[in-house]
């Protein structure tokens, strides 16, 4: 069905939006959850059960249908993936599985990183990274592979708020696809504009890892496959380009 039936539909059901027709969209985009549950899971380790997945997964989908607008020219299937996708993370990011000695690894692998490029004028290469560590480099890759296995590492955690330096509740992520009032359009495509010179700072090989990791939903393997590197390569370098990336936008929101 094209896509502005397919928002007809939705409209002549939220009008109304009995009970009865809800429930028959929760039924048809129910297999959105169990594909975006199990992709993600696939990137996890196996403490992480897939059915609390699949149950954060299937709150953001409640929650898509309950608020879509078809007044706005979003699929509702697109939307839908974006609520569920969404509210699966924060369900991770929730249970922050991190210990405070990794979290001090995390912190010092990122001071070390901006030692380096503050000193040399240009990206930090690995070795480098160690060195400043005062580690050996086989050392430093067991760390990041330590990081990425523990847990779903993300650069999209709060930042601070400029009125009171203190934990805001809104995430890069929120910032920049929230429905905030006009007046913040300008602001939320800055935004947009400093996460993608982040990224356009990384390697080519940093830049395509994200690409086909975040956009393309390949799993660490997969990519591997396509970059002739072994997983646990892709594994690394995934970590290490997320801590730049937070690294730069923290940066950014701290001047």
């Amino acid at each position: 069905m094209p896509r502005n039936q397919q928002n007809q539909a939705a409209k002549a059901i939220s009008g109304a939006f009995s009970p009865e027709e809800r429930e028959l969209l929760i039924v048809k985009y129910a297999y959105l959850v169990k594909h975006y549950a199990g992709r993600m899971a696939m990137r996890l380790p196996s403490s992480v059960l897939f059915d609390e997945l699949v149950s954060a997964g299937s709150v953001g989908l409640i929650d898509a249908i309950d608020k879509f607008d078809p007044s706005k020219d979003v699929d509702l299937k697109t939307y839908a993936s974006y609520r569920i996708k969404g509210a699966i993370l924060d369900e991770l990011r929730s249970m922050d599985w991190y210990s405070r000695p990794m979290r001090k690894k995390m912190q010092d692998i990122e001071k070390a990183m901006t030692a380096v490029e503050a000193r040399e004028g240009r990206p930090a290469k690995d070795w480098e990274i160690a060195e400043e560590l005062g580690m050996e480099l086989e050392a430093y890759f067991k760390i990041l592979s330590n990081i990425h296995n523990i847990a779903l590492f993300s650069f999209d955690e709060y930042i601070k708020d400029d009125a009171n330096d203190i934990l805001a509740k809104k995430s890069f992520q929120d910032k920049i696809m929230s429905d905030d009032d006009p007046d913040k359009h300008l602001a939320k495509e800055e935004m947009k504009q400093v996460v993608a010179r982040a990224i356009r700072s990384l390697s080519q090989k940093e830049q395509t890892v994200i690409s086909l990791y975040y956009y393309n939903e390949l799993t660490l393997k997969e990519i591997g496959e396509v970059l002739s590197l072994t997983e646990s390569r892709i594994c690394q370098i995934h970590t290490m380009t997320l801590i730049k990336l937070r690294s730069r936008l923290r940066q950014y929101f701290q001047n």
